[in-house]
């Protein structure tokens, strides 16, 4: 069976960890050669880097390359790289932050950093891609929301705005470049066992997990490689008909609260 993503390249932004370095595992998996750009080359949960993993569990192409994704310059180099491969086919706007907060001590510092990378990494990101992209045979772009951006979250009002932005700016960019050929959707995970849910929400394997678990309808976490696989769907062509879509990873849990 012909791998779903033969021949396609794919940059994958946060791929060094978490659920980034799921989503390029899996596309190189699956034939995409890969492009990870991180602000950090190390996973935050230990290990071999992201492209010497692929390199030794794959016949696919893998590189990495030093992005801060609120540096629109480093988007451009990120996507720059990609050329080495033949171009980008595929973008993944996956990298993104989190703390939690207090409305009314939020900072502006805290506030423009979480925006700069939640919000800011993924448009330029998003126009980095379309740019080659429209210049070729289309492609298709997946950013990374959260069901945060589904819905309000007493605790997570910054977290919850950027993450809506990232659906409407989908949705809005579907719209714009869908006559060059470029696709572009949303994944909307719930919690996802990650460091980010382990350190910075500090959900799984706290006293907080077993009310979390309790009000999602599958009673687990969900892992990256699960979120991976809705990244697999949304760049290949088992969705060539798909642009404009959220698609929620969750376990039913933003629609049973």
């Amino acid at each position: 069976m012909e791998p779903l993503l033969a021949d396609d390249v794919a940059v994958v932004t946060g791929g060094a960890s978490g659920i980034g370095r799921a989503i390029a595992r899996r596309f190189a998996a699956e034939g995409a050669d890969v492009v990870i750009a991180d602000i950090e080359e190390s996973p935050r949960e230990g290990g071999d880097p992201t492209h010497e993993l692929i390199a030794d569990e794959t016949d696919a192409n893998a590189t990495f390359v030093e992005c801060d994704v609120s540096n629109p310059g480093d988007l451009e180099a990120a996507v720059d790289a990609a050329e080495a491969f033949g171009g980008v086919t595929a973008m993944v706007n996956n990298a993104g932050i989190f703390h939690g907060e207090e409305f009314l001590e939020v900072e502006e510092g805290d506030f423009d950093r979480m925006v700069d990378v939640n919000v800011k990494g993924v448009y330029f990101g998003a126009q980095a891609a379309a740019k080659r992209m429209v210049d070729s045979d289309g492609g298709s772009i997946v950013n990374l929301s959260s069901i945060a951006g589904l819905q309000g979250s007493a605790d997570f009002v910054t977290y919850c705005g950027t993450k809506g932005a990232v659906r409407l700016l989908t949705y809005a960019m579907a719209a714009t470049l869908g006559s060059d050929g470029i696709r572009v959707n949303t994944i909307h995970p719930g919690l996802i066992e990650t460091a980010m849910t382990t350190d910075d929400y500090a959900i799984i394997g706290t006293e907080a997990e077993d009310e979390f678990l309790g009000g999602i309808p599958a009673h687990r976490a969900g892992q990256p490689e699960e979120v991976a696989d809705a990244a697999v769907y949304l760049a290949s062509d088992l969705s060539a008909y798909v642009t404009g879509e959220s698609l929620t990873v969750d376990g039913g849990m933003s629609n049973t609260l």
